[in-house]
């Protein structure tokens, strides 16, 4: 339910040894396009799940050579929209709880971010396991999960989904781990974030 964050978190868009060939230069610097970049979140409950997006505030990968030398994601947290409550009272008030200190204490911590720190190939051309570190209202935890990436004429995008656990940032209202007796109140520790990333290369 109010569970997603995010984390995004993130930036899991990383494909060595393919960027010199799509860029043509040894050293290039990816700009996330925050417009066409999209990140849908979902959070579960006893009784359903919710759904919704965050915007990113910016983020970049940098790359020299094979290697990637740093890539991070920040996200705008005050963005937090609620697609699947069609009652604008009542997705008002989901919103908001999602603000409050119950969840992401936004007016404390405006952003979260992902930095990106490990990149290894997987069984496709274009899978990869990303490995980094997720911000969330001041909390930071490893994470990995998988995500596709593409190179084209110096273009990138990349698509993946992390599973968080919400509890790890000090998010642990109606925690089944924490609270006893919630019964069909109680919200799930885990929340999805899937990325659908765009990043565009420039010069350094």
């Amino acid at each position: 339910m109010k569970k997603f964050s995010l984390v995004a978190l993130s930036v899991f868009f990383i494909a060595i040894g393919v960027v010199t060939e799509a860029t043509g230069k040894e050293k290039a610097v990816f700009k996330i396009n925050t417009e066409k970049s999209t990140v849908n979140w979902t959070g579960k409950k006893v009784t359903g799940q919710h759904t919704g997006t965050l915007k990113l505030d910016n983020g970049e990968v940098n790359v020299d050579g094979e290697k990637i030398s740093m890539a991070n994601v920040k996200m705008d947290m005050n963005s937090i929209v609620c697609l699947d409550l069609t009652n604008p009272e009542i997705n008002k008030k989901l919103v908001g709880h999602l603000k409050s200190d119950d969840f992401f204490s936004v007016e404390k911590f405006p952003h979260s971010e992902f930095v990106a720190t490990g990149f290894k190939a997987g069984s496709g051309k274009e899978d990869y396991m990303v490995t980094g570190k997720l911000t969330i209202k001041g909390i930071t935890h490893e994470i990995s999960f998988p995500a596709t990436v593409t190179i084209v004429n110096g273009q990138m995008t990349a698509n993946g989904t992390a599973k968080i656990d919400r509890t790890k940032y000090d998010i642990k209202y109606r925690s089944g781990s924490f609270f006893k007796g919630l019964g069909d109140n109680m919200i799930y520790d885990d929340f999805e974030i899937e990325f659908n990333l765009v990043a565009t290369a420039e010069a350094i």
